[in-house]
């Protein structure tokens, strides 16, 4: 494993590494993607002119730019960068400078085809894409840190460098032979003897028993199914690999320009990373971020994958990348109504981001995401989308000053983890229809709809802070992680867990009594007979609400029913306990019953939302002392309001209460 950051910078305290803070210097950071090597140069200097009248202050240079920078091994083509970087100096311009690995030129896998990723087939994986390289090919890491080093010793003291953007979308995984050795390593690392292996594997299923590490492969294709907890181990592997190339090259640029901060761009809800362990990694956090805007639900996924980031960044963070308009890549490609842009943008401000920022500036002619928007369409200047990108761009400078490095409190925090989402999402298991995934955003949504400020957290986190802990599903878990739970409720907080929580170990071992003992006594379940997994569009009645997706058959302590089934086989049987401060609910309520559930809890907590009384549609988030208001409606609405507050936005005191108009926003200061 490379060294750390913590290493790098010996005697630097964790207080003293670079932050966003030190980037944004009391403004919101706006700009994105700008690729010009798709440009003749005379465009470069229109463009510069362009993102001075958007008041953008941030490009990110150099993203997917290796073949440029190096057009055949060794070469060193810098020239053009060097202009780019004057000009954006010259224009008031801060580049977030980009290490190009993520795209590897094509001469590097037609000369070494060892830097080429392998499938689960065993089929190669070409260049002509992105992200075509093997994260275990010695030599892929060689090349990359040489084009890392050259580039970081020649932009170190250029005075548009901001910060560093090392790759981009971590994702490949590789089921190569150079994989295979690499696998067998950080296997060896984790268990030290085979004996430790095949009793973590359960290799004396079908008998899987291993006699040497030559044996072990990745999770390659099998004949049926695979065995879990080499799938769940090979997730960690990936996991691990990815971020020692990107520990590789962060540790390059550190050393040049310690006082840079190094960021790379995760992907909202992406199973491929353990992203908790990630941003302890980061000096700043970032995240792509496409809602569909179509989606009725779409600005409640970018609820969540905001809050999740702030969580990971412990407060402000960077959005790297949205769409201006459409994007390329669903089957029908949907463009975003007037104003829905600056609403979502303003939304991510008003859940931590201190940057915003755009796939990409200007939209290509050519290439795989031609029909991807950019800040500046095909349209130009006089078309909608820059339009609204200029709007957006004198509105953040007017509000940044008292917006960047504020924190949002909440009292509620969302447990997740990557490791239990692995584990759970595999073959052979009850119900092929529960996803993790979707579990999340159910009880997030529920949460989001009744108004409640709500954090992330890891299970294994201190979590004294928060008054009421929700665990939507964590399947495996750690003894450390049941016994922090544990210690929650016996402190006095209020817990409140979902169905196939605490099923199994952290190596996919199903716990005596099929959930963790401690759990049972928690939740006053005596015994759980079985699951009943529901079919897709069945329900099951209880007595307050409609049950969907998961049943369970439990007997449990009399006095901790909160609601029990109606009907069927598990007629009378408790759906919902509730003992003491621990609440389990044995199934997916339909989505007004979590709501009214989760907020029902939440207020014996002590929680309340962040402003009662809001019309439908309209989101409240407060940001340190300033009250963001988001109506994603397209019919004005009235919000009532305590007192008198001044719209940051518009600049006029409002008393008592607002008018959102289509997609409106305000943000308020007492």
């Amino acid at each position: 494993m490379h060294a750390s950051r913590r290493t790098v910078l010996a005697g630097t305290a964790a207080a003293d590494r670079p932050r966003l803070a030190d980037v944004t210097r009391g403004r919101i950071l706006f700009g994105g993607d700008y690729n010009p090597e798709q440009w003749p140069e005379e465009t470069w200097h229109e463009d510069v002119r362009l993102m001075r009248e958007a008041g953008v202050n941030s490009v990110t240079l150099g993203v997917f730019s290796w073949a440029r920078l190096e057009p055949e091994p060794g070469a060193r083509e810098f020239g053009w960068l060097d202009t780019l970087m004057d000009l954006m100096h010259a224009g008031g311009i801060g580049v977030v400078l980009a290490t190009p690995t993520s795209a590897p030129p094509p001469w590097l896998g037609r000369i070494h085809p060892d830097t080429l990723p392998r499938d689960e087939n065993g089929d190669v994986e070409w260049w002509g894409g992105r992200q075509h390289f093997s994260h275990s090919s010695a030599t892929y890491r060689r090349l990359a840190a040489a084009i890392t080093e050259d580039l970081a010793a020649r932009y170190a003291g250029h005075p548009a460098l901001t910060m560093w953007h090392i790759n981009n979308e971590y994702c490949t995984a590789d089921h190569g032979d150079e994989a295979a050795v690499a696998f067998r390593r950080w296997l060896r690392d984790r268990y030290g003897t085979l004996d430790a292996l095949n009793t973590a594997w359960g290799t004396a299923f079908w008998s899987q028993g291993y006699d040497s590490w030559e044996g072990i492969l990745p999770a390659r294709r099998t004949h049926y199914l695979k065995n879990p907890a080499q799938v769940l181990d090979f997730r960690r592997f990936t996991s691990d690999m990815l971020l020692e190339c990107f520990l590789a090259e962060r540790d390059i640029v550190a050393r040049h320009t310690p006082h840079i901060p190094v960021t790379t761009n995760f992907m909202p809800m992406f199973a491929g990373q353990d992203a908790w362990r990630w941003a302890e990694e980061e000096d700043v956090v970032s995240v792509d971020l496409y809602p569909d805007p179509r989606d009725p639900l779409g600005p409640q996924h970018a609820a969540l994958v905001q809050d999740l980031t702030r969580s990971q960044a412990r407060g402000p963070w960077m959005l790297m990348e949205q769409a201006a308009g459409p994007v390329n890549w669903r089957g029908v490609n949907h463009p975003k109504p007037r104003g829905l842009n600056r609403l979502w943008s303003l939304q991510a401000v008003a859940r931590g981001a201190d940057a915003v920022c755009y796939f990409q500036w200007r939209q290509s002619r050519q290439g795989a995401e031609k029909f991807h928007s950019g800040m500046v369409g095909h349209a130009g200047e006089h078309g909608r989308t820059f339009q609204e990108v200029k709007q957006l761009g004198n509105e953040l400078a007017r509000i940044g000053a008292e917006v960047t490095g504020r924190h949002i409190d909440a009292d509620v925090a969302i447990l997740h983890d990557w490791h239990a989402w692995w584990a759970a999402a595999q073959d052979g298991r009850p119900s092929a229809h529960v996803d993790h995934a979707d579990i999340l955003h159910a009880w997030h949504r529920a949460l989001w709809e009744a108004g409640l400020a709500t954090d992330f957290a890891h299970p294994e986190h201190d979590l004294t802070r928060y008054r009421l802990i929700v665990v939507p599903q964590l399947y495996a878990m750690t003894d450390a992680a049941i016994d922090n739970l544990v210690a929650h409720v016996r402190g006095g907080g209020a817990l409140v867990a979902g169905f196939l929580t605490g099923v199994a170990d952290e190596d996919d071992r199903i716990r005596p009594g099929g959930m963790d003992a401690r759990l049972r006594e928690l939740f006053g379940i005596r015994t759980l007979h079985e699951w009943w997994p529901l079919e897709p569009g069945e329900t099951a009645a209880t007595d307050g609400f409609d049950a969907t997706l998961w049943s369970e058959e439990l007997e449990a302590d009399e006095d901790a029913v909160d609601s029990a089934y109606k009907g069927g086989e598990l007629d009378r049987l408790p759906a919902v306990l509730h003992k003491d401060r621990a609440w389990y609910v044995s199934t997916l309520p339909e989505p007004d019953a979590l709501r009214d559930l989760l907020a029902r809890v939440a207020a014996g907590a002590g929680v309340r939302p962040v402003l009662e009384g809001l019309p439908p549609g309209v989101e409240a988030v407060r940001r340190g002392d300033l009250l963001f208001l988001l109506h994603h409606g397209r019919e004005p609405v009235t919000v009532e309001l305590p007192g008198a507050h001044h719209d940051l936005l518009t600049g006029t005191t409002v008393t008592d209460e607002i008018t959102l108009g289509r997609y409106g926003a305000a943000v308020l200061r007492p």
